[in-house]
């Protein structure tokens, strides 16, 4: 019977226990998905370049891509390269993504954003009607060239172009800031002389300028030059006929420098994302193209800002267990409910582990107590108070200690302590009670 209490008085114990560790599990879920940003969000925004342009082409696909697991992407058009990476560098503006030219971001700008790594070649065209201005410099004097609207990375690397060239610093060309599509268009109808533009080789615009009869475009002259005094270019090649063979446009071979394009977020995007958009880049870059071979891109290059850990590992490992074997919704579910069980059980074992052994403890805490309050009567019966006290006052408080002893529920292990106890109890009364007598 006493074997029996004590197992329901155990588990109930355990009952206690056991809910009270379900309670702490739901809160550090709560608190964790409250505070910690484990999930992802469902809206990401992306600044392009104008309309019209590559970027913005690509983000419609990465639009696509995202749409497939359950992510809105929004595209917001801005100028150009230089005003995406303020937006992206802003708090408060909202863009979360960009796709960012090599050469744009200075160190002191690179602070709060990382790249999850190359995408393609982005060269510097400069399209031209006309004598050659890159032979001479005196080519350039009275000439109209478009170098792109001020926040944009065409006008941005535009300008260290010409002034690498000594145009700038001769002040013999006007310099105007129009957006690709206008300056093109008056390119062609020889509004202007020339124009650059920073674009990849599958720009509309410019296959457009390459099939024209009266435009040209630049040979850089000493490109391997240029590549040394900025690390962040590289030179491309434009095979001739390669825009029109049946025209043979362009005539001859045509050397370019090229900034590769980075995929550049802010560096708290949530993991989750970082690896879609490198799932969605892989599907996109990776074929080949003009200037690279199939796999090429994306790449794990960091040039201007540091690559995310999450990219380095989606390049080593490729993407993790979890989205390679589960929808994504429903593995970043199972990866947020281990990032908070796998501690929370770690601090819950324990607990559990232990819970007999305290219980253990509170009974013998118990047994404990009785042995204090005996003792408290034996030191009042030794005293000289205790003497001229009411013996019986002393048997009945003797009397509803050993019965609370008696009804007291405690582990086998401590039987033979409580019936010590109760022995101990029975010797203090029979003391009491032969003092009684001895004064009767």
């Amino acid at each position: 019977m006493a074997l029996r209490n004590y197992r329901l008085v155990r588990r109930r114990y355990l009952v206690i226990a056991s809910i009270a560790a379900v309670v702490f599990t739901a809160a550090a879920i709560w608190l964790a998905f409250t505070f910690l940003r484990l999930t992802p969000p469902r809206t990401v925004t992306m600044a392009t370049d104008p309309e019209g342009s590559i970027s913005a082409e690509l983000g419609r696909r990465y639009r696509e891509l995202l749409a497939v697991d359950g992510i809105d992407l929004l595209l917001v058009p801005s100028v150009g390269a230089v005003e995406s990476v303020a937006r992206l560098r802003d708090p408060q503006s909202g863009i979360d993504i960009a796709i960012v030219p090599s050469g744009i971001i200075d160190q002191q700008q690179s602070s709060g954003l990382v790249s999850l790594g190359t995408l393609f070649y982005e060269p510097l065209w400069v399209f031209y009607r006309g004598p050659r201005i890159e032979e001479k410099h005196e080519s350039a004097q009275g000439k109209r060239i478009s170098v792109g609207p001020e926040g944009s990375g065409t006008r941005a690397l535009a300008v260290k172009f010409l002034a690498r060239t000594g145009i700038v610093q001769q002040r013999d060309a006007t310099l105007l800031g129009l957006a690709p599509q206008v300056a093109a268009e008056k390119l062609l109808h020889a509004e202007i002389d020339a124009a650059i533009m920073l674009a990849a080789w599958e720009s509309p615009l410019v296959q457009q300028l390459l099939a024209a009869e009266d435009v040209n475009v630049v040979n850089v002259p000493r490109a391997d030059a240029w590549v040394v005094l900025y690390p962040f270019l590289s030179k491309v090649v434009v095979p001739a006929g390669v825009g029109d063979m049946a025209n043979n446009r362009p005539p001859a071979d045509v050397v370019l420098v090229a900034p590769k394009a980075s995929l550049v977020v802010r560096s708290d995007l949530h993991p989750a994302i970082q690896y879609l958009l490198l799932e969605a880049a892989a599907q996109i870059h990776s074929g080949p193209g003009m200037f690279r071979k199939a796999g090429q891109f994306p790449a794990p290059e960091s040039i201007d800002v540091p690559l995310s850990d999450d990219a380095r590992q989606f390049y080593k490992s490729g993407p993790p267990f979890l989205q390679r074997n589960l929808p994504f919704w429903l593995a970043v579910l199972v990866q947020q409910l281990l990032v908070v069980l796998v501690p929370v059980l770690g601090l819950l074992y324990p607990l559990v582990r232990f819970t007999p052994s305290a219980y253990d403890w509170v009974m013998q805490r118990r047994v404990f107590g009785l042995y204090d309050e005996l003792q408290l009567l034996e030191d009042q019966l030794a005293s000289d108070s205790a003497k001229q006290q009411a013996v019986d006052d002393l048997i009945a408080q003797l009397d509803r200690l050993d019965k609370r002893a008696s009804s007291l529920q405690v582990p086998v292990s401590f039987r033979p302590m409580l019936h010590a106890l109760r022995l101990h109890i029975s010797l203090v009364r029979e003391r009491l009670q032969r003092s009684q007598a001895g004064r009767s």
